[in-house]
């Protein structure tokens, strides 16, 4: 008896002595619970926490990490979010669950990389961190599986140097309403800045990756990507949308005669944006249509402005050497996208003229779009094209085809502009370049010869100093 007391008195005391550390056992109602579930759609958190699948691989399941986020440093890998106490969020409390969606710093206390978006998750309200975490606790199946380590080179391997980083880049202030805008304007906004972040893809950044402060939502690399720039400007933004067409475009990801969603856009229609309250992704499109203009001075019309139906079929079939660009075009393209680039009488198949992938300023997103495909589902709708790059189920092309192929396009259907193989080089890594590894290395550097030469200085002048 004394005994089993002294066990009970045991356990009672570690339940205190780990009251903190663990997360209570909270009840949480139907109605929160399903509000943390459009919270989790509405944030996009199963497209980059759940990792894609690959034939012949076992899924690793939703939200249990794993996929590779590409930066100018190296692959950053989501972390798994299920409820797993050893290998996920499981043991997080509520206030660490909301120090990481916010702040970025895991329960260990270290700091998470801002290839999760905590910089813009950092205004979300209190009622949607609750409804978050009691959806993750709850209604999320756990899964026990570790997510491959991130590791970046050094300096960036050492994690507690994010702690800089987030003091001088992020702002964890509260959006409050601006009475003067309607309740749709300030849902839209609230939605646009916090869990759709659109700024941490379309906005440029500065030297240490920083979001641009300066010119918000004017564009961006994002791997061999580019995120368009999303501001009311009619010329380089999105200012030539309507409303309609921009929540068309978020619910669909296609609209004919402007642009179709691919790459990392395409996962957010997928995941997020069509599965969303039609409602709130109006208020998407009023906010975003109000953005204040940015303007490239280079550009001198829209890209969706661009090209006309073309006929070079005739002219293909008698040239005794044809154009590389245009035999590839007659020969991997024209069955779907029409030998006209007309595409589809209906649309599926959008035309290659008037689309803003081909006429956009820079060839980032033709290029990737060639190498990689397009894939994303609306409902019972799949979208797919298939890709040319190593992994093509159809046919691999080098670097030098894809080049004169995308040189064919842009100047048969756009802006007339050559692409390189060079381009195409940079845009298989997958990764946008930075100089950011070089400048801290080289500022570390510096910083060390400088404390090397005061030290000598010092013991030079010590030295001196004895011998007088």
């Amino acid at each position: 008896m004394r005994k089993s007391s002294f066990f009970a008195f045991a356990a009672l005391a570690l339940g205190f002595a780990n009251a903190d550390a663990q997360p209570s056992a909270q009840k949480f109602s139907a109605k929160e619970i399903e509000q943390g579930r459009y919270v989790a759609i509405a944030g996009d958190c199963a497209a980059c926490h759940t990792a894609p699948v690959h034939p012949g691989e076992k899924p690793s399941g939703e939200m249990a990490g794993g996929y590779p986020i590409n930066s100018p440093l190296g692959a950053i890998y989501s972390s798994n979010i299920t409820p797993s106490s050893r290998y996920g969020i499981g043991a997080y409390s509520e206030a660490e669950f909301a120090r990481a969606v916010r702040s970025g710093i895991r329960r260990d206390g270290a700091p998470l990389y801002p290839a999760m978006p905590y910089p813009s998750y950092a205004k979300l309200t209190d009622a949607d961190i609750h409804a978050l975490y009691a959806y993750f606790m709850t209604a999320v199946k756990p899964i026990d599986s570790a997510a491959p380590t991130t590791n970046l080179p050094f300096p960036f391997n050492i994690r507690t140097s994010m702690r800089i980083w987030n003091a001088m880049f992020v702002d964890e202030q509260k959006i409050a309403a601006d009475p003067a805008r309607s309740a749709q304007w300030n849902r839209g906004r609230y939605l646009s800045e916090t869990l759709g972040h659109c700024s941490t893809c379309h906005s440029p950044r500065g030297l240490m990756m920083q979001e641009s402060k300066s010119a918000p939502l004017s564009g961006g690399p994002l791997g061999s990507w580019f995120a368009p720039n999303i501001t009311s400007d009619k010329v380089s933004g999105i200012g030539g949308w309507s409303r309609e067409e921009i929540a068309r475009y978020l619910s669909t990801g296609s609209v004919p005669g402007k642009g179709q969603a691919a790459g990392e856009m395409a996962e957010a229609v997928t995941h997020s944006f069509s599965r969303m309250n039609p409602a709130d992704v109006q208020a998407i499109a009023e906010y975003i249509a109000t953005v204040p203009a940015v303007r490239d001075d280079s550009d001198k019309q829209a890209a969706y402005s661009f090209g006309h139906s073309a006929n070079f079929e005739t002219a293909l079939r008698g040239d005794s050497k044809p154009a590389l660009g245009s035999k590839l075009y007659s020969g991997l393209c024209a069955a779907c996208h029409g030998r006209n680039g007309d595409g589809s009488p209906d649309g599926t198949i959008p035309s290659l003229h008037h689309n803003s992938t081909v006429g956009a300023s820079r060839s980032d997103n033709l290029v990737s779009v060639i190498l990689h495909g397009v894939d994303r589902t609306v409902g019972d709708r799949h979208v797919l094209m298939p890709g040319f790059g190593e992994a093509s189920f159809v046919q691999s092309l080098t670097n030098a085809q894809i080049a004169d192929l995308a040189t064919f396009v842009r100047q048969t259907f756009g802006p007339g502009d050559s692409v390189t193989e060079k381009q195409v080089a940079v845009a298989r890594t997958g990764s946008s370049f930075s100089i950011i590894l070089l400048v801290v290395r080289s500022a570390m550097v510096l910083g060390a010869l400088l404390l090397a030469g005061i030290a000598f200085w010092r013991l030079r002048r010590t030295s001196g100093g004895k011998t007088a």
